[in-house]
């Protein structure tokens, strides 16, 4: 499975927000960082927020921090958020001959759903390093 730019950046966001140790950053300097438009940092932004991950905070001193506990996001639940599909091939567009006969699909789906069952318990405080998150926002 290949995840999206949008997973992606959306991991990379959670991250650096989680590595910022409730520190409020802008998300002009999350664009400047990981080189990612401002509209499409906000939509990342605004769906984490929904989400209860991100937290905004509006004003002259505002910006966004990390809206819960690290330990509270699971990689699986980032992934089901961010995807727009999780269908690992699509047989109806444009319409599969072998359809009926093929197998791939289910032996696809059962691997997906291993890959998901392996990042379910894992969480974003899984993927800090501390020593080297120190350095960063030293």
């Amino acid at each position: 499975m290949q995840l999206t730019k949008h997973t992606d950046f959306a991991f990379r966001t959670l991250i650096y927000l989680a590595m910022m140790n409730q520190k409020i950053t802008t998300i002009q300097k999350i664009t400047e960082r990981f080189g990612i438009s401002k509209s499409h940092a906000m939509k990342i932004v605004n769906k984490l927020a929904h989400a209860g991950w991100v937290k905004a905070v509006r004003g002259k001193n505002g910006g966004i921090l990390l809206g819960c506990d690290a330990n509270k996001i699971s990689l699986r639940d980032v992934i089901e958020l961010m995807e727009t599909t999780l269908e690992p091939v699509n047989c109806n567009h444009p319409p599969c001959l072998i359809a009926g006969a093929c197998k791939l699909r289910g032996v696809l789906w059962q691997a997906q759903q291993q890959y998901l069952n392996f990042l379910a318990p894992m969480t974003l405080a899984d993927l800090i390093d501390t020593e080297t998150s120190k350095l960063i926002n030293a």
